[in-house]
């Protein structure tokens, strides 16, 4: 048997040339032309955001928490997922979580916690995901983007949880926090 790669040894991918395929306000891809841990000489693919993805679990003291439910063209579905958008380089996660919280539900926090960090899709993009919990809330009004069109639900944290694990949530960065949380709360 070979003997697995060591996680701390320094990458062994080899990047030979990079070319720009297309660029857009959000996200650019590239293809770059690779050397393989095992001498193979691939064409890889790459969609790296300009942004950073952040959602927020808002949690009350009765427990419930609030969803949002759009429409996402790339899935031609309608999608049930915590509040979340995107963190611009030049702005924390933080303060970007604080942000969509508002503009999506209109709830303010006084407390936010970091409760994990994903990388979406890791074989085609290199897109980090930061996932808080928010508490101390306070209602207001949302302030939607204007190409946003939102219904907001208020449920129990466990009718969440039954959704993210019955299949009627299924963004990656939802369904990931929901589960971390529930497990940090021994729901």
């Amino acid at each position: 048997m070979a003997k697995p790669p060591d996680p701390a040894a320094k990458n062994p991918w080899q990047t030979l040339s990079t070319e720009l395929e297309f660029e857009n306000a959000w996200f650019v891809i590239t293809t770059h032309d690779t050397v393989a841990p095992d001498g193979s000489r691939p064409r890889y693919g790459k969609i790296s955001f300009k942004n950073r993805a952040v959602a927020v679990i808002p949690l009350d003291t009765d427990q419930h928490t609030w969803l949002v439910g759009q429409w996402r063209f790339p899935l031609g579905e309608y999608s049930w997922e915590l509040p979340m958008g995107g963190a611009p380089r030049d702005e924390s996660p933080e303060s970007a979580a604080l942000r969509e919280l508002k503009e999506e539900t209109g709830l303010r926090a006084t407390h936010l916690r970091q409760i994990l960090k994903v990388h979406t899709s890791n074989s085609v993009t290199d897109e980090e995901g930061y996932v808080f919990l928010a508490e101390g809330l306070t209602a207001g009004l949302p302030e939607f983007d204007e190409t946003e069109q939102l219904q907001i639900r208020r449920v129990p944290f466990t009718e969440a949880l039954a959704m993210a694990m019955d299949g009627r949530i299924t963004d990656v960065i939802s369904v990931a926090g929901i589960l971390a949380l529930a497990r940090q709360l021994n729901v």
